[in-house]
């Protein structure tokens, strides 16, 4: 039970965002219209500031944390001296900002050193040991597992079910193909398009109160794609190096931790729908989900402590993502193009090169978009390009030759092909499905907060 506290400190950044003021954060923003700023071709500037900083992020892969917060700091020094915040001028309007993101930048924080703690737990019940015993000796071997890759990465972090895949490929074939860590990369990420527990921009909707019905659909595209680049870069891949099965039997499964692992999703699932049935306020107050998972983290680890190493390994990672959502979340949405399915595609092709998750947040902001085939866009869409995703970031780490962008393209390709026809599939099929903008904006909510606190003010005591 005492060690398994030592998960606590985990939770103590996310409180960080609850000290600032709900009523210093509102006061100043009123009807405070910021200013235009530069102007480059019509487009204000902090969108080439944050251009800037994703490309720096693409291009320093040894300094992504060092070029993410110097990016933050960036934009927050223009929007401090030259336009001012959406909430106000100076100080306060940087104060007014955090506080309105406060729900989304804590539960992220909780949800991704949590959901690796949860991809550790199901690594240590051995059941990813018994994959290849399931695998048919040919080339449908290769396309089993990646069929298994994309099932997991429903339920799994997309990261975590790259690294499981990316470990039984090394333990079936001598050589692993780069087409075929390509489409692994794939699976994992169109496994998770659908689900708000199998990827961190299908998690961020899900947070930002978007109904997890209203992605499934994406799992449409998903499948149709999956076999467009699955059964090729399959095949390439015995032609390559034929599959040689040997299974680990040596460790039995641990069906413990396999039940310590659906009880950490079930809370996750759990602490949202009751918020949202029965306490809707407190989704707008507190970070329900992730302090869900963490509760659950923590009871549980009275009977399989949980390996929190991971949380040390991966806490400037996360801080990475979030200053990268951070950055996103100061842009001027409204001079974003107009949501539309043209605009979900490209988004596609652009997080091939820009990381999804503030791309994501861009979005969501925005508003106004079909939320299945976005979350089928940013997640499957960075699968094309290795740093286009972290789940192909961590997969090359353990197989360097895939560090290429020109061999990633050529022997890959199947992939982007995959893509679209995936994403014109489902539009024909469903069509487009804009949903209208869920949450209010920065005025609206921060006039709502001051209207709240004045009224609190004037009641009787």
């Amino acid at each position: 039970m005492r060690k398994s506290l030592w998960g606590i400190p985990a939770l103590a950044p996310c409180v960080a965002p609850f000290i600032i003021s709900s009523a210093s954060a509102a006061e100043t923003a009123g009807a405070y219209a910021p200013s235009p700023g530069l102007l480059v071709g019509g487009v204000p500037f902090e969108f080439f500031l944050f251009g800037a900083t994703l490309i720096g992020v693409a291009l320093f892969h040894h300094r992504t944390f060092t070029v993410a917060f110097t990016g933050l700091a960036t934009i927050i020094a223009y929007k401090f001296f030259v336009t001012g915040f959406t909430f106000g001028p100076g100080v306060e309007g940087l104060q007014g900002a955090l506080w309105h993101e406060r729900i989304i930048l804590s539960n992220l924080f909780l949800l991704l050193l949590g959901f690796a703690v949860l991809s550790r737990q199901f690594e240590q019940s051995n059941a990813p040991e018994m994959i290849p015993r399931a695998l048919p000796d040919d080339w449908k071997g290769g396309l089993v597992l990646l069929g298994m890759i994309f099932v997991l990465s429903s339920f799994l972090d997309n990261i975590a079910a790259a690294l499981i895949g990316g470990v039984v490929a090394k333990a079936i074939y001598d050589k692993v193909h780069i087409g075929y860590l390509a489409a692994i990369v794939a699976a994992s990420n169109a496994g998770g398009a659908g689900s708000v527990v199998g990827d961190t921009t299908t998690t961020m909707m899900w947070i930002d109160g978007i109904n997890p019905l209203d992605v499934l659909h994406a799992y449409i595209a998903s499948g149709v794609g999956f076999f467009v680049y699955a059964i090729p870069l399959s095949i390439v891949q015995q032609r390559y190096s034929p599959i040689q099965k040997k299974a680990d039997t040596s460790h039995p499964v641990d069906i413990v931790r396999l039940f310590v692992v659906a009880a950490i999703l079930l809370s996750a699932i759990g602490a949202n729908v009751f918020a949202n049935l029965r306490a809707p306020h407190l989704l707008d107050q507190y970070p329900v989900i992730g302090l869900g998972v963490w509760s659950a983290i923590i009871v549980t680890g009275i009977i399989r402590f949980p390996d929190f190493k991971v949380v040390i390994s991966g806490f400037k990672g996360t801080l990475f993502l979030l200053a990268l959502v951070t950055c996103a979340s100061l842009m001027p949405v409204e001079a974003l193009p107009p949501a539309s399915w043209q605009t979900a595609l490209g988004l596609g092709f652009v997080s091939a090169v820009f990381d999804n998750i503030p791309l994501t947040a861009l979005a969501i902001k925005q508003g106004g978009y079909d939320w299945g085939a976005l979350a089928y866009a940013v997640g499957f869409g960075g699968s094309m390009i290795w740093f286009g995703s972290s789940a192909g970031v961590a997969l090359t780490n353990m197989f360097p030759e895939g560090k290429s962008v020109f061999r990633w393209l050529i022997n890959g390709w199947w992939v982007a092909l995959g893509y679209v026809v995936g994403f014109f599939a489902l539009l024909m099929v469903l069509g487009w499905h804009p949903h209208a903008p869920h949450k209010r904006t920065g005025a609206e909510t921060a006039a709502q907060e001051i209207t709240a606190i004045d009224a609190g003010e004037r009641a009787p005591h």
